[in-house]
């Protein structure tokens, strides 16, 4: 399948699923709240697995590849940041539980993992067969970095969302958690409670990161499994970074400038990459670099505290 056997897609498919059901049948088979120690120690483990893999990219195809992998992986983890802030507004609006917190992120992330297959598969077939959509693909990367710089006009309100309103036509609902349950039978009727319509609302807005995520590592390599694998390995490893960093994020100040700056990196790379071949080691640096200026930047001139920055 777009170069790589179909055996290495299975293969790679049952890897993901063997380690989903590991996450939730050793780690996390009773709900709890998951506490920062924990935390720390599972988003190690999920980047060390993804560098594990990416030794294995190595060895099997060659240093450039790996190269590409690991760049993949950078942009993606990086990006992945801002998605936490959304899930944060989501699970506060919906008043989740922080005991069922992961248990929505990890039926989200199996989700995400179906959309991000397909939109890699129609991107990589889309560049096959109309090279333009490249230029297209880069426009949109630098739009949607040169929004991300433009203030916020209004705070987010994901449970009057347009998805909220649209379940709320087809699935009756009910306003009370029931367990760790999505749904309820009440008078013979099946109920989505708020935990479903919070599970929902993230796989939809995971559709939108997608559209920025998939174009951004297309602009490193055109290889489908590697575009894949480097989201899927970030995407396995958001349900930990977010418990790690939910309540760390609001200090990082210039994180939204330095996402905005590697958006608009990639995207002009992809639009110059008829004219202009950056080598893949000078793509690895400039996204590291951006990454590491931004934190700098945060931890030198952090946010001054103010009723703004009070937590909910």
């Amino acid at each position: 399948m777009f170069g790589t056997s179909i055996w290495v897609w299975a293969g790679f498919s049952v890897i993901l699923l063997g380690l989903l059901w590991i996450d939730l049948r050793l780690f996390h088979r009773k709900d709890h709240k998951v506490e920062p120690r924990e935390a720390l120690l599972e988003s190690a483990a999920w980047i060390a697995i993804a560098l594990v893999f990416n030794a294995g990219i190595y060895f099997w195809r060659g240093p450039q590849v790996a190269v590409e992998f690991l760049t993949g992986y950078l942009i993606e983890k990086s990006l992945s940041v801002d998605n936490i802030f959304v899930i944060l507004v989501i699970f506060q609006s919906f008043q989740v539980p922080a005991k069922f917190q992961h248990r929505v992120l990890y039926y989200g992330v199996l989700g995400a993992l179906v959309m991000r297959g397909a939109f890699v598969a129609a991107g990589v077939k889309l560049l096959e067969v109309f090279h333009p959509i490249l230029y297209v693909f880069g426009a949109l990367l630098l739009i949607t970095g040169i929004r991300m710089i433009l203030p916020r006009k209004k705070e987010p309100h994901p449970e009057k969302s347009w998805i909220v309103r649209l379940a709320g036509r087809f699935l009756p609902t009910t306003d009370e958690f029931q367990g760790h349950d999505f749904f309820v039978r009440r008078e013979g009727r099946l109920l989505a409670t708020p935990l479903f319509l919070a599970l929902i609302t993230v796989e939809v807005t995971d559709v939108f990161f997608a559209v920025d995520s998939v174009p951004a590592v297309l602009a490193i390599t055109r290889d489908a499994f590697i575009v894949f694998s480097s989201n899927a390995f970030a995407i396995l490893g958001l349900r930990a970074l977010y418990f790690v960093l939910a309540d760390l994020l609001p200090r990082f100040r210039f994180l939204h400038q330095g996402l905005a700056l590697l958006l608009a990196f990639v995207g002009i790379k992809m639009i110059a990459s008829q004219w202009v071949d950056l080598p893949d080691l000078a793509s690895l640096g400039v996204v590291a670099g951006i990454l590491a200026l931004t934190v700098a930047a945060s931890l030198l001139w952090p946010s001054k505290p103010g009723p703004a920055s009070a937590g909910p």
